[in-house]
C-alpha cells in the first residue's frame, strides 16, 4: 500500500483538521455508489485504509515513528502475535517486546480498512445519508430545496406576495417582506423534501433576486438614475420632474449645472429591513441636445466658440 499522506494528497505536517478535510473530499469523490470515476470502489478502500492509519492519532503516531506500516503491521520482529491493549507480547529471546504499551489491536480477522469499516461512518452519514453507512436510523428529516424568485423592484421596497415552483413540483405564494434584501433567501419550514420513517420534512429556501428596471439601478439599499435634462435647464436651472418607485417628485436643477452630476434624493431609495429608515435616490444629469439642426442654435453656437471660448478639459492635462 501506499502512503497514506500520499494517498490522502497531504504533507506529513497536515493538521488533524487537514486530514479529515482531506478525507471528506476524497470520499465524496469516489464513493461506488456516487462515482463515474475508473476503479472508484479500490480508490475508496484506499482512502479509507489511509484514513484509519493518520485519522487516528495513536496510529498516526506509530506511523511516524517507523512503527507499523502503511498498512498498520508493526515492522518489528516478534510484534506479529500482538493482539490487545496492555497484552505483553515475547521476544524470540523469552523478554518483554518494547512494544507493550501500545493498542494496535491488530488480531481477530480482517483490518477495519479490509471489512469496509476504515471509512469513517459519521462523516460518511454527513455527506451521503445513513444508506452509505450500512446503519438502521429512525426517522430521519427530509433534505431543504431551494429555488429562486425574481421579483419587481417596486415589489423589493413595498412587498407583495411572488409565486414560486418548488423542485419537489409543489406550488406556492410566498410573501415577501418589505425591503427584502436581494440574494437573502425567505426559509419556509417544512416544504422541502419528505422526511423519512416519520422524519420532519425539510424546508424550502427561497432566494430573491430583483427583476431588471429600465429606470434604476439598484447599490445597497439606494437607487441610481439617469435623468435625462435640456440644454437650457442646465444653463438656467429649474424645476423638472423626477421618476421613484412611488411616484414622481419634483426635482430643483440648479443654474450652470453640468452632464454627470448627481443630485441626492434622500429616502427614496429602499427600505433597510427592521431598520425603519430608506436609501436615498441618486439622479446622475444627462444633457440630452435637441434632435433635428436648428441654424440659429447653431449660429449662437459659433458665436460662444469664437467668442467665449472655454476648455472643461483642462484641469485633465
Amino acid at each position: 500500500m501506499r502512503d497514506p499522506y500520499e494517498i490522502l494528497g497531504l504533507a506529513k505536517s497536515a493538521s488533524p483538521a487537514e486530514i479529515k478535510s482531506a478525507y471528506r473530499r476524497l470520499a465524496k469523490k469516489y464513493h461506488p455508489d456516487q462515482s463515474k470515476e475508473p476503479k472508484a470502489k479500490d480508490k475508496f478502500a484506499e482512502i479509507g485504509s489511509a484514513y484509519e492509519i493518520v485519522g487516528d492519532e495513536k496510529k498516526r503516531g506509530a506511523f511516524d515513528r517507523g512503527e507499523i506500516d502503511a498498512e498498520g503491521k508493526p515492522r518489528h520482529q516478534g510484534f506479529e502475535g500482538f493482539t490487545g491493549a496492555g497484552r505483553r507480547s515475547r521476544s524470540a529471546r523469552g523478554g518483554d517486546s518494547d512494544f507493550q504499551h501500545f493498542d494496535f489491536d491488530f488480531g481477530g480477522g480482517p483490518s477495519r480498512a479490509t471489512a469496509g469499516a476504515g471509512i469513517d461512518p459519521d462523516i460518511l452519514a454527513e455527506l451521503f445519508g445513513a444508506q452509505a453507512t450500512g446503519r438502521s436510523r429512525g426517522p430521519q428529516r427530509g433534505e431543504d430545496v431551494a429555488v429562486t424568485a425574481t421579483v419587481p423592484l417596486a415589489m423589493a421596497a413595498a412587498g407583495g406576495s411572488a409565486r414560486v415552483t418548488l423542485p419537489t413540483g409543489k406550488t406556492l405564494d410566498v410573501a415577501i417582506p418589505v425591503g427584502v434584501e436581494e440574494g437573502k433567501p425567505i426559509r419556509l419550514r417544512g416544504q422541502g423534501q419528505p422526511g423519512a420513517k416519520n422524519g420532519p420534512a425539510g424546508d424550502a429556501l427561497v432566494t430573491i433576486r430583483y427583476a431588471p428596471h429600465p429606470l434604476f439601478k439598484v447599490e445597497g439599499r439606494d437607487l441610481r438614475l439617469d435623468l435625462p435634462i435640456t440644454l437650457y435647464e442646465a444653463a438656467l436651472g429649474g424645476k423638472v420632474r423626477a421618476p421613484t418607485l412611488d411616484g414622481e417628485v419634483e426635482l430643483a436643477i440648479p443654474q450652470g449645472a453640468s452632464s454627470g452630476r448627481i443630485l441626492r434624493l434622500r429616502g427614496k431609495g429602499l427600505p433597510a429591513v427592521g431598520e425603519g429608515r430608506h436609501g436615498d435616490l441618486l439622479a446622475t444629469l444627462r444633457i440630452v441636445m435637441p434632435s433635428g439642426s436648428d441654424p440659429e442654435f447653431l449660429d449662437l453656437m459659433r458665436r460662444w466658440r469664437d467668442e467665449k471660448p472655454y476648455d472643461p478639459r483642462a484641469t485633465m492635462t
